[in-house]
């Protein structure tokens, strides 16, 4: 496959270009460092090769709660020039012990905390290369994951090793070597031997290659994902697990393998929950956003010690075999009960985060707006399009706006929790701005075969929307997106004459807004007053909820 997106190389440009674009002034601006620009720029020690593919092996020590291994990086040269230096990530207190490159041993030093320079020497250039770096430690133990990321040393209610990792944010540098930057994906996918005792089993992305017994009661085990995967969602899930299997139709005309993992005490209370919701999601995410996106690879539920994550081909769930979130509805009007959030959320994941993955971070809105709007989708398919519309309504009410949802470029730097919320409320409104259900469909299929495996930014996400509507949709994404305020529709009526104007807002912003569910209704506004003939005030009682902005009526 291709190097994920010829803008790589233009990242670096975006600390500065970011000020341009941002409508209203933003909060104070962090205070970043070396290491935050060394995790989230493009340097020229970084953006000269293409991982292809990794190959991690580790042996955790659950006692000592360290782990040690390896990772066979296989890449290729990007461009023209070769640089002599590699930059590699690995987090503090993690080590790099030695790499190997060509049966040699190479030099490398520290770079700021977390990032390692290997010094290639006098090398001829090579389109495909690889190397091997052995490294180890203590890795950082998440408190309460999957919001703080790193490893997780558990026990299930048995007393027995319970190990995986989340690092979504943190990093999958917290644990294993590697060009740790979303626009990156190992374009041939990756593989993950782990070395561990036989009583427990591993899980990881992808399909079982093999499973080998060692001498002295360990087992060596080998998953293999093919297609491209995020660093931060290749991971291990090491427990005593029991294991069935299923399969699903695919709209893509084949069978979807069906795979589903769980502690072994947990088996006749996880198979109903998940035979039912899996199928369910299946059915409603192919009919809004096309075929499963890792045919090659199946899909997996496997139990976690954490709430949940979106392990590509490996969805973490630990929402105790109930309906909701942890048994309740985010949304507050009760259409979030009868299904079980977690399988549902984590895996719209599979279409915004793993399919289509953003270059930076801080457009982290794609991945969580679109996939808590899945959310809002599946209802839309089992209950009904009210059913839908009540239950967004009801989520944007938690949202904040307390800062932009896309963050700071160039420096790893999520925008605020209201990715979520917020992401989904937007995207409803723009598609009651379109008022056509059949072309918004087409839009989310389109997004998933135009950005088939491939890596975004917020403005190729935008700049499609507009091209298939023919809408004026960039003030609505600026407001929305790089700033705080919702606008508000004021409007005054008096003998017949309707006057309007939206306030709150940037100078700059317009949008159409139908009085009802009729073209011929439909007003231009923006932040002046204008006017126009009404017979009837009721016309802007009727202007649909959906819409993400506020009504006052002024004297």
């Amino acid at each position: 496959m291709a190097f994920k997106k010829a803008s790589l190389l233009i990242i670096c440009l975006c600390l500065s270009m970011a000020a341009s674009v941002i409508v209203q002034a933003q909060p104070k601006y962090p205070q970043f460092y070396e290491n935050d620009t060394l995790r989230g720029t493009l340097n020229k020690e970084r953006s000269w090769w293409n991982a292809l593919h990794y190959h991690i092996t580790i042996e955790p020590d659950f006692l000592n709660k360290e782990i040690k291994g390896s990772n066979k990086i296989r890449f290729a040269t990007v461009g023209k020039s070769m640089e002599n230096k590699l930059q590699i990530d690995l987090q503090h207190p993690m080590k790099i012990d030695s790499v190997i490159y060509h049966g040699k041993a190479l030099a490398f030093n520290k770079r700021g905390e977390d990032a390692w320079l290997i010094d290639l020497g006098k090398t001829k250039k090579r389109s495909l290369d690889s190397l091997i770096i052995y490294y180890g430690g203590k890795p950082t133990i998440a408190k309460n994951p999957p919001w703080d990321g790193g490893w997780i040393f558990a026990t299930d209610k048995k007393g027995r090793p319970w190990m995986t990792v989340a690092c979504q944010g943190l990093g999958a540098s917290v644990w294993y070597p590697c060009k740790d930057h979303q626009s990156d994906e190992p374009d041939q996918g990756a593989a993950i031997t782990v070395i561990t005792a036989d009583s427990l089993k591993v899980v990881a992305n992808g399909r079982l290659v093999s499973t080998v017994k060692l001498a002295g009661g360990n087992t060596i085990t080998t998953w293999s994902v093919i297609n491209p995967i995020n660093n931060y969602n290749i991971v291990p899930y090491i427990g005593a697990y029991s294991n069935w299997k299923d399969s699903y139709p695919s709209n893509s005309g084949k069978q979807l393998d069906l795979s589903y993992w769980v502690i072994d005490y947990n088996i006749e209370k996880a198979t109903p929950q998940f035979n039912k919701d899996t199928k369910r999601m299946l059915a409603a995410f192919e009919y809004w956003f096309g075929p499963y996106p890792f045919q090659e690879d199946g899909f997996k539920l496997v139990e976690s010690p954490h709430l949940g994550m979106e392990h590509q081909s490996a969805i973490a769930y630990g929402n105790g075999f109930g309906n909701g979130y942890r048994g309740r509805d985010l949304s507050g009007t009760g259409w979030g009960k009868d299904w079980d959030y977690i399988i549902i959320h984590e895996s719209g994941h599979e279409w915004f985060a793993n399919n289509i993955t953003t270059n930076d971070i801080a457009d982290m809105w794609v991945h969580e707006g679109f996939t808590m709007y899945s959310e809002v989708l599946f209802i839309e398919y089992h209950y009904g399009k009210k059913a839908a519309d009540a239950y967004c309504q009801g989520i944007r009410t938690k949202i904040r706006n307390d800062r932009p949802i896309i963050g700071f470029y160039g420096v790893n730097h999520e925008g605020s929790g209201d990715m979520y919320n917020k992401g989904a409320g937007m995207l409803h409104h723009i598609r009651t701005m379109i008022n056509n259900d059949s072309l918004f469909r087409e839009i989310l299929l389109g997004l998933n075969k135009e950005f088939y495996h491939k890596t975004v930014d917020t403005k190729d996400i935008e700049d499609y929307f507009i091209r298939k509507t023919s809408l004026p949709l960039s003030p609505v994404f600026n407001q929305y997106l790089r700033a705080t305020k919702i606008p508000i529709f004021e409007y005054t009526y008096n003998q017949g004459k309707l006057r309007y104007r939206f306030t709150n807002c940037d100078k700059d912003f317009t949008m159409p807004v139908r009085l009802d569910d009729k073209e011929s209704t439909q007003i231009v506004c923006n932040t002046t007053w204008n006017q126009i003939e009404l017979a009837e005030i009721t016309a802007i009682e009727s202007i649909s909820e959906n819409y993400y902005f506020t009504k006052k009526k002024v004297e």
